[in-house]
C-alpha cells in the first residue's frame, strides 16, 4: 500500500465514524447527535455544553478563539435516548446577535437522524440560554451494497448487503514493478502484519498534562462494528515531551481518546500528541496541539497503522562472481562488472583500450603539440607529436602599416620601412624623390608666364618659359602726335592736332585751348589773334570754372571697382572692347553697364558718342 492509498484508507475510517454517528451506528442504546454553531463576528464570546439531568456533560464547545468570524463549527457524539439540557453562553451579554453591531446574527441547530430537533429562536439571548432537548430512536440506515467477501479485490468494508459484485480473487504478491520480487500476476501486496509505533506526547508550556491522559485502543475487526481493545493509557507527567513505543497491527483502525481533568482550561490548549511508525514514514495520528476551551470530557481521533509490505527494494551492483568487482550483497546487475584492470582514460599515455576498470595506473597526461625545436610553435612540454601541427619560421616585416609588410611572415625581423606618401612620378611638377608610396596628388608641368605683373601672365602655369611681356604705359594711338610705338598700355597721355586753322602750338587735350575755342570758335575757325591769346592766358592764370570738358565727360564713364574680383560697372552705357595680353581683340560688349573679366590684368577700350579711352582693369 503506497502513501496515497494509506491516506485514502485513513480518511475513509474517519468518514465511517461520522456516518456511523449520523445514521445511528453508535454503540447499542445510543444514537448520533449533531450540533452546528454558526457564530457571529465575535466567536470568541460564545460557548456551549449539553448535560443530562444528573449534571454530567455530554458535549461542549467554544469559546472559539482561533477561528475566522462566521465560520461554522460542527460537533457529533453518540447520545442515549434521554432528555438533556442545552446551555449556550455569551460572555458579553448580547448572545450571538451580531446585527446589533453592524454584522450578522449567528444561529444554532441540533440534529438527530437527519432531522432538526432544536434551533435558536432569537440570537439576542443575553448572556445565558438553557433549553431541553430530547433524543429518540433513529430509523435504520439505508443498506450499503457491495462485495462482502474479504477474499476479493472488490471487497467493501462499508457494505451491509452483498450484491454479488465480487469478481477478482485476491492474488498476493509484490505489485511494485520496480521491486526486485515484483509479481506480474499479483493484485494485492502482502503487507507486514505488525510493526513498532511511537507515541509522542507534547506540552507547549513544559509542565506536563497535570493528570490528563490519552487512551490508545485498536479495533479487533477491519469493518464495523469494530470492537476496541485498549493498548494502554499514557500521560505526560512533566516537561515538554515524552515518547512511548508499542506494536500495532497493520490495517486495523486505531483510536486515541484524550481525557482531561478540569482543574484548568489552559491545560488542554497546551497538549498535543502524534502516533507514527518507528521508521517515521507514516503518521497515523497527528495533533500538534492544542484543544479549544471549554474542554469536553474526551476527544477521539482515529487513524490506520501501516507497516509496509514484503516487496524487496532493488539494490544495484555486479552480480557476476567471475568479475573483479563481484558484490554478493546486491540483487540486480547494473552493468558495472569489470574483468581487466588498467588505465581507461584515453587522455593518458598509459591508456589500455582493453581495460574495463581503471586501477589508477593513469600517470602521464598526454600533451599534444609540435616537437620540432626549429618550428615556430615548438612545445617543449609536448610528449605526443600532433601530425602536421608544426609551423615553419618565416622572417619578414609583420607591420601591416609598413611599406614592406609581408603577410606571410610569422617572425618580425626588424626590416619594416615606414610609408612615405607623395608624388612618385619623376615627370610631374611635384615629384618627390624620397617618397615610396604615391598619394595620387601628382601635378602636370604647365609652361607659361608666371609673373603676375606681366601682360600675358598665366595663372595655370607652374614653370616660367621666359615669355612674359611686361606692361609699358604710353600713348598707343597712332594718330596722336605723341604716339609711342613701344607702349602696350594706353595711359591717356595722347594728344592731337587741334584741327584748327590757327597756327599755334596747341594740341588736344589742352584744357585752356579747348575752353578758348569753345568760348570763341573764331579762334579755331579763323585765326589765333590777340583776343584768343588773352583768353588762353586768362585761363592759365587761374580761372576756376570748368575747363577740361572731356576729362569731366570721361570721369563719368570710368569703370569701378578697380581692382575687382570679377565684375566691373559703368554709370552710363558704353561699348567695351576687351584686349588680351598680346594686344588682340578678345571680346566686344555693346551698350553695357556691367561686364565680367578673367583673373589677371585686362586691357579694355571704353567708347561711345561722348568718350573714347583705354584703361587697365586688375581682377584679383
Amino acid at each position: 500500500m503506497n502513501n496515497f492509498s494509506k491516506f485514502i484508507y485513513s480518511f475513509i475510517i474517519v468518514i465511517v465514524f461520522s456516518i456511523a454517528t449520523a445514521f445511528g451506528q453508535c454503540p447499542p442504546g445510543t444514537w448520533g447527535l449533531d450540533v452546528t454553531i454558526n457564530p457571529d463576528q465575535y466567536p470568541e464570546e460564545t460557548s456551549w455544553y449539553i448535560m443530562d439531568f444528573y449534571g454530567d456533560t455530554l458535549m461542549s464547545g467554544g469559546p472559539y478563539l482561533d477561528i475566522i468570524d462566521y465560520q461554522p463549527q460542527y460537533d457529533s457524539e453518540c447520545a442515549p435516548i434521554d432528555s438533556f439540557y442545552f446551555v449556550v453562553q455569551d460572555n458579553y451579554g448580547d448572545g450571538i446577535a451580531g446585527s446589533l453591531w453592524g454584522g450578522e446574527d449567528g444561529s444554532i441547530y441540533i440534529e438527530q437522524c437527519g432531522d432538526t430537533i432544536w434551533s435558536l429562536d432569537s440570537a439576542n439571548f443575553g448572556d445565558f440560554l438553557m433549553d431541553t432537548i430530547v433524543t429518540s430512536n433513529c430509523p435504520p440506515p439505508p443498506p450499503v451494497f457491495g462485495c462482502m467477501d474479504t477474499n476479493y479485490v472488490e471487497y467493501n468494508f462499508l457494505a451491509t448487503q452483498d450484491t454479488g459484485m465480487c469478481y477478482t480473487p485476491i492474488i498476493y504478491g509484490c505489485t511494485d514493478s520496480l521491486a526486485f520480487n515484483y509479481v506480474d500476476s499479483a493484485n494485492t501486496d502482502i503487507n507486514i502484519p505488525n510493526c513498532l509505533h511511537e507515541l509522542e506526547l507534547t506540552d507547549l508550556a513544559g509542565n506536563g498534562w497535570a493528570g490528563s491522559s490519552l487512551i490508545v485502543s485498536q479495533a479487533t475487526n477491519i469493518s464495523p462494528p469494530f470492537g476496541w481493545a485498549v493498548i494502554d493509557t499514557f500521560t505526560l507527567v512533566d516537561g515538554f515531551d515524552t515518547t512511548y513505543s508499542f506494536n500495532l497491527v497493520a490495517g486495523l483502525p486505531v483510536k486515541a481518546e484524550f481525557q482531561i481533568t478540569f482543574q484548568s482550561d489552559f491545560t488542554a490548549v497546551q497538549c498535543g500528541y502524534s502516533l507514527y511508525s518507528a521508521e517515521g514514514d507514516y503518521v497515523a495520528i497527528d495533533i500538534e496541539g492544542g484543544f479549544v476551551n471549554p474542554i469536553p470530557p474526551f476527544i477521539s481521533i482515529f487513524g490506520e497503522p501501516y507497516c509496509g509490505n514484503e516487496c524487496i527494494e532493488r539494490t544495484y551492483g555486479c552480480i557476476d562472481s567471475t568479475a573483479l568487482n563481484y558484490n554478493d550483497s546486491v540483487n540486480t546487475d547494473d552493468g558495472s562488472c569489470y574483468y581487466i584492470a588498467g588505465c581507461t582514460n584515453p587522455n593518458y599515455i598509459e591508456y589500455n583500450a582493453l581495460a574495463d576498470f581503471d586501477n589508477g595506473s593513469c600517470l602521464t597526461l598526454i600533451v599534444l603539440g609540435c616537437m620540432d625545436s626549429t618550428a615556430l610553435n615548438y612545445n617543449p612540454e609536448a610528449n605526443v607529436e600532433l601530425e602536421g601541427s608544426c609551423i615553419e619560421v618565416v622572417l619578414g616585416c609583420m607591420d601591416d602599416g609598413a611599406f614592406n609588410y609581408n603577410p606571410n611572415a610569422n617572425v618580425d625581423d626588424g626590416s619594416c620601412i615606414p610609408l612615405i606618401f607623395g608624388c612618385t612620378d619623376p615627370t610631374a611638377f611635384n615629384y618627390c624623390d624620397t617618397c615610396n608610396t604615391d598619394n595620387g596628388g601628382c601635378i602636370d608641368v604647365v609652361n607659361g608666364c608666371t609673373d603676375t605683373l606681366a601682360l600675358n601672365y598665366n595663372p595655370l602655369a607652374n614653370v616660367d618659359n621666359g615669355s612674359c611681356i611686361l606692361p609699358v604705359e604710353g600713348c598707343t594711338d597712332v594718330t596722336a602726335v605723341n604716339y609711342n610705338i613701344e607702349a602696350n598700355i594706353a595711359d591717356s597721355s595722347c594728344y592731337y592736332e587741334s584741327g584748327c586753322y590757327a597756327s599755334v602750338p596747341y594740341y588736344i587735350p589742352d584744357a585752356c585751348f579747348e575752353w578758348v575755342i569753345q568760348v570763341d570758335p573764331y579762334c579755331c575757325n579763323n585765326s589765333w589773334d590777340n583776343t584768343c591769346y588773352d583768353l588762353y592766358s586768362y585761363c592759365e592764370e587761374g580761372w576756376t570754372g570748368p575747363v577740361d570738358i572731356n576729362m569731366y565727360k570721361r570721369s563719368v564713364y570710368l569703370p569701378y571697382p578697380n581692382p575687382t574680383k570679377d565684375y566691373i560697372n559703368f554709370n552710363e552705357p558704353v561699348d567695351v572692347l576687351v584686349i588680351d595680353n598680346y594686344g588682340r581683340k578678345h571680346k566686344l560688349y555693346l551698350d553695357t553697364k556691367r561686364i565680367k573679366l578673367d583673373k589677371g590684368i585686362n586691357y579694355i577700350k571704353v567708347s561711345n558718342d561722348i568718350v573714347n579711352f583705354t584703361t587697365i582693369i586688375i581682377v584679383q
